[in-house]
């Protein structure tokens, strides 16, 4: 979600950081009218599915997420990538993106309304994207994506890894603690307690940040690693409720999604 100016990013970095019921149709299938970027560098989200991309700014992807620190963590309301595990089309707005196609197959103890608020809003059935952002600097975890820089290291390499969830309301479904932070360091970086989430081979490629601030026409001048599972995995939202109320980043609700990009002047070539 690599950093222009420590101070003048972290505006822009935090801006990275209600489900519409299922929609027939989606308009990304079809070239959007929206004027391309002038000079932007590849951009994200995208379709994991197509390797296609004919941007010409090429840069070098960042070391693997255990050779980086954990900076920040959070989760987007809807997928806003795409592949085939998550390709039904959620509608417009800051809500837009994608759901998993499981949701459309709960069962009713599954869909069982939790006690309480989660997250400001979310629910059983709902859909989310959930980024890992590490950086190479060397700092402490903590509140938005301008934890991810300092002063002393200004321009850092940046990686997101990333997993798509389907909420449901079950004690036995996966839990968010074994995916979150806690203060867990290893071999000098921190660290999510866990990254394996069983969900096929990441599909690795070079973008930007994301969020709805950006578009077609608006591009983010950020360069970003990505690292996308292509499969869905279910998640107890009660443990993300959990999480929601106390974590060092102070993430208590979803994120808006990007619409997203297809134009390939826009992409990079995954290979």
């Amino acid at each position: 979600m690599k950093i222009v100016n420590a101070f003048a990013s972290i505006a822009v970095l935090s801006s990275l950081l209600v489900t519409p019921a299922f929609a027939s149709s989606d308009p990304t299938e079809t070239l959007h009218p929206d004027p391309a970027c002038e000079g932007a560098g590849p951009q994200t989200p995208r379709d994991i599915d197509s390797t296609a991309g004919e941007n010409p700014r090429v840069f070098s992807m960042a070391p693997a997420a255990t050779q980086m620190n954990l900076c920040n963590i959070h989760f987007h309301n809807n997928a806003e990538h795409k592949a085939k595990d998550f390709s039904v089309f959620a509608g417009e707005g800051d809500a837009a993106g994608y759901q998993c196609g499981i949701s459309k197959s709960l069962s009713k103890s599954e869909l069982r309304k939790p006690r309480g608020d989660v997250c400001n809003g979310m629910a059983p059935g709902d859909t989310i994207e959930v980024h890992w952002v590490h950086t190479s600097c060397d700092i402490e975890p903590g509140k938005g994506l301008g934890a991810c820089s300092s002063a002393a290291c200004a321009n850092p390499d940046l990686r997101v890894e990333t997993q798509v969830f389907t909420l449901v309301n079950d004690s036995s479904a996966p839990s968010f603690s074994d995916h979150a932070y806690g203060g867990n360091v290893e071999n000098g970086y921190h660290q999510a307690k866990s990254l394996d989430f069983g969900t096929g081979t990441p599909v690795e490629f070079t973008g930007s940040t994301t969020g709805p601030s950006y578009s077609a026409s608006v591009c983010s001048p950020l360069q970003v690693s990505w690292s996308v599972r292509p499969q869905c995995a279910k998640l107890n939202i009660n443990s993300l409720a959990k999480w929601c109320e106390s974590n060092v980043f102070e993430e208590d609700h979803a994120h808006g999604v990007r619409k997203l990009v297809v134009n390939p002047k826009l992409l990079s070539e995954i290979k």
